[in-house]
């Protein structure tokens, strides 16, 4: 692995020019690296940051790559890692044209990484550091305590995807919501609408008299306000201080961090290295869990821009037909399956075009008639800044609810696909099920990253039971076993876990037409169970 040259650095460099002019913004500083398709197999374990702890898996799964390579070789273009300054690797064959739209790509990848909020916590230090100060810890904690290191970090990535990564982001967002509501929005926001449940004339009436002393003395409104409150209401100081104690106790909805503080195992001074390596595998979720939750907008922006600004380079002519190929084997739709480079790619052009048009309103949003929005076009070219707002503030999940509609799905013929056994061939045939955008928009949604929520209590004989807040989506019942037995060994005492199972049973009213010998139609039937795990043995009971 060494630096690119100066001469594929001064195009970076240019590259970055084009890209300022053109609206995108970011830091000025970048390390672009030349790297063999070896160093990416050993790197792609540790999701591209070389410095991150060592692990087992890891090596494992080099070796299972560098198989896979042997049968199916490859050469990726890319990668880029969200560091302060930001890395990037590149294939150490690429032609100076190939660069220089891989180079778009990599400005769009890190103007995403250093602008979109759901990467804020990100923003502050440089993760590389960080990951190279927990290795040495690691390190030297396996050079004293041996395997149960590797014991540790099982465990602890076991739960991985529970970290409080939305809890994370309100610190940075609106750090006041870290704090439990004053007074003054206590009464408005739950003593009047959850405890009195107040008419809205009512509730309107007191803003009112709220806002007449704010005109009045704004530096003592407040004070006047809530004195006045307390002298109506006799009950209003206790409950918002029972408010007050009940948000700190729910405050901690991270695992990680509940274990961390209330383990009396974990809290041992011979345990307390333990706590170092959870530490570590914390940060690291967190660092990558934004990654996660953008995959279609973050490789959709670096799309959109790599075709915008290579299209309008100069370095392009004698290789049109090149760029077509590279291009489309990138961005292209398949027909079964999800790309998420095409899609996020395509959402975007669609969503500048609806800025551009103003459709993007209430009057178009109602509009029913098929010609008249074919024709609405109020030309306010305003696009371009509509999509750097949506690249501000969305992930995936509100970038597909918002934007995928029926014109979408229509324009591009999207559909869902439907699969079934043809059973004189024992063959299987893919098919067209739907084209309507609710079930398309469904398809993707599905598709997306979404970790269990999983509420966290402790009974009074100080077992930990973890509640899985069901959504329809059952946890894996083969991992169960094994995370709930590092639950177990890191609180030092039995866990539950509640959850929700499928079951099936016969429907109660028998299909209309159905013949009296036909067996009656099979429904899905969610059951509420409790897994326990005490001193590594996993039972379970049905809790309905």
């Amino acid at each position: 692995m060494e630096l690119i040259s100066q001469h594929a650095k001064k195009i970076m460099e240019g590259c970055k020019e084009r890209a300022r002019d053109n609206g995108l913004t970011f830091q000025d500083e970048s390390l672009e690296y030349i790297v063999t398709n070896r160093d990416l197999l050993e790197l792609s374990p540790k999701n591209m940051i070389p410095t991150l702890y060592d692990y087992w898996v890891q090596d494992v799964e080099v070796l299972k790559e560098k198989g896979r390579y042997e049968l199916y070789p490859s050469n990726p273009y890319e990668t880029v890692i969200n560091t302060r300054p930001a890395i990037s690797f590149y294939n150490d064959n690429n032609p100076d044209w190939l660069n220089v739209m891989i180079f778009y790509h990599v400005i769009g990848h890190i103007d995403f990484f250093q602008n979109n909020l759901f990467f804020r916590h990100t923003w502050d230090y440089d993760f590389a550091s960080r990951a190279l100060s927990d290795k040495r810890m690691i390190a030297k904690l396996r050079s004293e305590k041996g395997r149960w290191v590797d014991y540790i970090i099982e465990f602890a990535r076991a739960i991985d995807n529970l970290v409080g990564y939305h809890q994370e982001l309100a610190k940075f967002s609106s750090p006041q919501q870290e704090k439990t509501l004053n007074r003054l929005d206590f009464y408005f926001d739950v003593f009047l609408q959850e405890v009195k449940k107040v008419s809205v004339a009512s509730y309107v009436n007191e803003i009112e008299r709220f806002n007449t002393l704010l005109q009045e003395n704004p530096k003592e409104a407040e004070n006047q306000y809530i004195e006045s409150v307390q002298s109506k209401y006799a009950e209003f100081e206790s409950l918002y201080t029972k408010y007050k104690e009940t948000k700190k106790q729910k405050k901690n909805q991270d695992i990680f961090e509940f274990l961390m503080e209330h383990s009396e195992f974990l809290n041992k001074e011979e345990n307390r290295w333990m706590l170092m390596v959870m530490e570590a595998v914390r940060a690291t979720s967190l660092y990558f869990q934004p990654q996660i939750r953008t995959k279609i907008l973050n490789e959709g922006w670096a799309s959109f821009w790599h075709e915008e600004l290579f299209l309008k380079d100069d370095r392009i002519n004698g290789h049109e037909i090149d760029f077509a190929v590279v291009n489309a084997r990138v961005t292209a739709m398949p027909r079964v399956g999800l790309n998420p480079y095409a899609l996020g790619m395509r959402l975007f052009s669609y969503i500048e075009e609806l800025g551009n048009k103003g459709r993007i309103s209430h009057d178009y949003k109602y509009l029913q008639d098929k010609e008249l929005r074919e024709k609405f076009d109020k030309e306010t070219d305003s696009g371009r800044d509509y999509i750097f707002l949506v690249r501000e503030n969305c992930s995936d999940s509100m970038f597909i609810n918002t934007f995928i509609d029926q014109d979408f799905v229509d324009l591009h013929k999207l559909f869902v696909t439907g699969k079934r056994l043809n059973k004189e061939r024992m063959t299987w045939q893919y098919y067209v099920k739907s084209r309507d955008a609710e079930q398309y928009k469904k398809m993707v949604l599905d598709s997306l990253y979404h970790p269990p929520s999983v509420e966290i209590r402790v009974t009074d004989d100080n077992s930990l039971l973890l509640e899985h807040v069901f959504e329809d989506k059952p946890l894996v019942r083969e991992y169960i076993k094994g995370t709930m037995l590092g639950i177990e060994y890191l609180w030092g005492g039995q866990v539950f876990l509640d959850t929700s199972e499928a079951m099936m049973r016969s429907a109660k009213l028998p299909a209309q037409g159905m013949r009296r010998d036909e067996k009656p139609p099979q429904e899905i039937v969610w059951k509420r169970v409790r897994y326990r795990m005490k001193d590594k043995v996993l039972s379970r009971k049905d809790l309905n």
